[in-house]
Parts: C-alpha cells; sequence; structure tokens
C-alpha cells in the first residue's frame, strides 16, 4: 500500500513479547536459554529491529506461557513484518541502523527536528545533499555516492505523497545551520531559498532560532527527530525520539524520555522565530549569499 513497510508492526511485535515475557516472570537470559537463542537475538526481536518468522515468535510465546488465541495474532502480527519497505533495495547506501528509521519516518503523521548543524535531510537540495554526502565519505566512488543521493531523493517523496497522507514536518532550525556555506556559496544560496519554497507547503513548518536566542532547555541534547505516529489505532506506537552519528542511532520510546524532549522541544520553540519571521531571515541570508557570489 505504501512506504510504511514492516517497521510499525515489528516493533509493537517486539513490545508485545517483551510485556509477555515479563509479564511471565521470564529474564532476557533465562528465554535464551529455554530457546537455544542467543541473549542479542532476543533483544533484537524485542526492539523491532528485524523482522520475525511467526514459528520462532510461537516459540517465544510458548515460553511464556501465551493462550492460542494470543499465539495465533502475535503469528498474524509477525507475517506483516515480513513487507520490505522500498528502502531495502537500496542494499549498502542505507546503513542498517539507518533502515528501522526510515521506515519510522515512512510511518510517521508528524515528523517534529531541531537542526543544530545541518539542513535536514528532508529538505536537503541535491547541491547540499552532494556536498555533505561526499564530505562525510570522500572514499566513496560516484556511482556509491550517487547511490546516497538517490536514497535521499526518495526519502523526500513522503513529504508530496497522498496516500497515506503526508506527514507534517515542522523543523526548528538554528540559524548557523543556514549561515554554514557550502564551497559554492550561490549553492548555499540556493538551498536556503529552497527552504523558502518548502516553508509555504501547507505540511511543512520551518522555525529559526536566532543565535541571540540564549540557551534553551537541554540544549546538550544537540540535534534530534521526534516521530509521532497515527493515534486512531488499538495500539498506537509511542512518540519516538531518534538520534544518529556516524556510528549508529539511538532510540527513545520510554515516557521519560518522551516527556524530557518535549520539554525540549517546547523550550526551543518559545526560542524561536515564528514561521514568518523566520522565512524573512532566510530570503536576507539567501540575498545575502547570492550578494557574496
Amino acid at each position: 500500500m505504501d512506504d510504511s513497510g514492516s517497521t510499525v508492526p515489528r516493533r509493537q511485535l517486539g513490545r508485545y513479547l517483551r510485556e509477555l515475557r515479563e509479564g511471565a516472570h521470564v529474564t532476557v537470559t533465562a528465554a535464551a536459554k529455554e530457546l537455544e537463542w542467543s541473549a542479542p537475538r532476543i533483544w533484537r526481536y524485542e526492539t523491532g529491529q528485524v523482522p520475525m518468522h511467526p514459528n520462532d515468535v510461537e516459540a517465544m510465546c510458548r515460553v511464556y506461557g501465551a493462550s492460542r488465541e494470543t499465539i495465533e495474532t502475535m503469528r498474524s502480527l509477525a507475517r506483516e513484518t515480513k513487507a520490505h519497505g522500498w528502502w531495502h533495495s537500496y542494499g549498502e547506501a542505507i546503513k542498517d541502523w539507518f533502515k528501522l528509521y526510515v521506515g519510522l519516518e515512512a510511518a510517521a503523521t508528524k515528523i517534529r527536528k531541531y537542526e543544530a548543524n545541518l539542513v535536514p535531510g528532508l529538505l536537503q537540495t541535491v547541491e547540499y545533499m552532494t556536498e555533505v554526502i561526499s564530505t562525510d565519505n570522500p572514499q566513496l566512488s560516484d556511482a556509491e555516492r550517487q547511490a546516497k543521493v538517490d536514497v535521499r531523493l526518495r526519502r523526500q517523496r513522503l513529504l508530496a505523497r497522498a496516500v497515506p497522507r503526508a506527514p507534517y514536518l515542522d523543523v526548528i532550525l538554528n540559524e548557523a545551520v543556514l549561515r554554514r556555506p557550502l564551497r559554492d556559496l550561490s549553492a548555499m544560496g540556493r538551498q536556503v531559498d529552497a527552504l523558502v519554497v518548502a516553508s509555504h507547503q501547507h505540511n511543512i513548518r520551518i522555525r529559526v532560532l536566532p543565535l541571540n536566542a540564549g540557551l534553551y532547555r537541554w540544549a546538550s541534547a544537540g540535534t534530534f527527530t521526534m516521530l509521532d505516529f497515527p493515534t486512531d489505532v488499538r495500539e498506537p506506537e509511542p512518540t519516538t525520539i531518534y538520534m544518529d552519528g556516524p556510528c549508529g542511532a539511538a532510540y527513545l520510546d520510554k515516557v521519560h524520555e518522551i516527556q524530557t524532549y518535549e520539554d525540549g522541544w517546547r523550550s526551543l520553540g518559545e526560542r524561536a522565530l515564528d514561521a514568518d519571521e523566520s522565512r524573512k531571515l532566510m530570503m536576507t541570508i539567501a540575498e545575502e549569499m547570492t550578494d557574496g557570489t
């Protein structure tokens, strides 16, 4: 149907299995020993990192003493986790730990992002993303670099999709993001212009955190993304906080973690310029870069 793929069912299934295990007072170590699996394998299942075969799900459920009805429900959910999203066809162009994020991003109804250093991937121009990818991965061949560009362009399609409805993208950019130039200053000007254009879309809001805004709550967190999922389902996905770096990613969805980042997001919003003021500042910066070339 769409690009939401297998990630949300996987995470739901993992959460159900963890709850079953904990409800049966079975530790990960004890479950692994009973199933003759490794503990990391159970952890990967419970955190939704990999799809599960229905027979493996049933084996876990039996160890936890689940009812026949529960087992059949879990097997059905496991079958949904086998579906592959478009991102799997890109192989090495997407790190395994990022595939989980791409699936979550495609399933989200709202994406909130604070960016301290870079224009978000969903809003990057080809010139901008090419320089970012080349700077991070100077060893790549032209073909490998183009594959990564293609992935990023494919991700951007979700902002214009009709079915399911495109997510709402709410971005707060540190002003430094707009003023950090590319090697080609005019290319950076075009990137800022593209942000101005994007900010007029009905499902995109871009606000700028000015350099003189002062400290905000949890500034030490740096860049982060908050993903919100459909709420009109029986078992809604919790808001998920995502952060990444060159070696991997962190996913947070515990109640106190979500609240901490909600507080940080609220603090950022109180200090950021509103959408109209942000657009004016972006237009001014774009003009400065164009005049400077």
